[in-house]
């Protein structure tokens, strides 16, 4: 039963929507990445991210506003966290893991202030951004029930792949953010401000975290709970590290990372213990950092003879 339920066109489909927060956020981690940066706070940055786009989609009356203001707070704490690690020289580990306890803590605390409720948005009439069939390919048996509809961010997330990726290797700015990344001596040598594209690279990663905030609360979900980012920011970081901080290595792992949380939803229907399924996309990403690992330590061995 399992193996039929694996196999059939709504697992497929589920992974696909289960992909799409970890997707915008490996793909943040990536862009961080190749300026010199590991941006540790995707996780505090989707958590604010789904609290704050339940809280402007309600009051806008519009899920597309609540995703442009949930942006700017993204950016926002993307440059903040830029402006702590450069500037104020704090290590950007810590720096990072103070955004994510202070998120866990703050998004509580402002969803009491502004509704009144604790642990769930129940009270806020907040919207969603919606799905959207495709013509003809909704048609086409088993793909048409795959891909036809998702949620438009779902889309976009596919999108934002070639996108970044185009940004990241065809872009001047691109260029500079992948030299400082690389060697900020060098950079800086030929007239390129490193901070300058530092603080660019982390505001743009902040925003493409907040887009996966935003999907939890507004395209998963119609609501916010507290914790709901439940770890998919470290899962993303895991994901755009094993596929070499590109793009099109984000998406091949989070694709994998989708997969196993689809697979998780299926067990709960079985007489599976909860616990034990809530655990699988942890122990997935634990797996897949494991093998990654040791292939990379295998083939530095190879290279150095040791």
């Amino acid at each position: 039963m399992i193996f039929e339920a694996i196999i059939s066109p709504e697992f497929l489909n589920a992974t696909l929507r289960a992909t799409t927060p970890i997707l915008f956020a490996a793909l943040a981690s990536a862009v961080a990445s190749k300026s010199g940066i590991t941006n540790m706070a995707l996780e505090g940055i989707m958590l604010f991210s789904a609290l704050f786009g339940v809280i402007f989609s309600a009051a806008f009356q519009s899920a597309w506003m609540g995703l442009l203001v949930t942006m700017i707070i993204g950016g926002f704490i993307g440059f903040f966290l830029a402006f702590f690690v450069l500037r104020l020289k704090t290590d950007e580990i810590l720096a990072a893991i103070a955004i994510n306890l202070i998120a866990n803590g703050a998004t509580i605390l402002i969803l009491l202030a502004v509704s009144g409720d604790r642990g769930v948005s129940s009270s806020i009439q907040s919207l969603q951004i919606p799905r959207i069939p495709i013509p003809v390919i909704e048609n086409i048996p088993f793909l048409g029930r795959v891909i036809s509809n998702q949620n438009i961010l779902t889309y976009i997330s596919l999108i934002m792949v070639v996108v970044v990726h185009m940004f990241l290797y065809k872009t001047p700015l691109g260029l500079r953010i992948r030299a400082v990344g690389e060697n900020k001596d060098a950079a800086e040598s030929v007239g390129i401000s490193s901070k300058k594209v530092k603080y660019i690279s982390l505001i743009i990663s902040g925003v493409l975290a907040s887009i996966g905030g935003f999907f939890l609360s507004g395209g998963y979900l119609t609501y916010f709970t507290t914790g709901m980012s439940a770890g998919r920011g470290f899962i993303a970081l895991a994901a755009a590290s094993m596929g070499g901080n590109t793009p099109i290595g984000a998406f091949l792992v989070s694709i994998l990372f989708g997969a196993a949380q689809a697979f998780a939803n299926i067990l709960q229907l079985g007489s599976w213990p909860y616990e034990l399924i809530q655990m699988l996309p942890y122990f997935a990403t634990l797996l897949g950092l494991g093998i990654y690992s040791y292939i990379r330590m295998k083939k530095r061995q190879r290279l150095t003879g040791k």
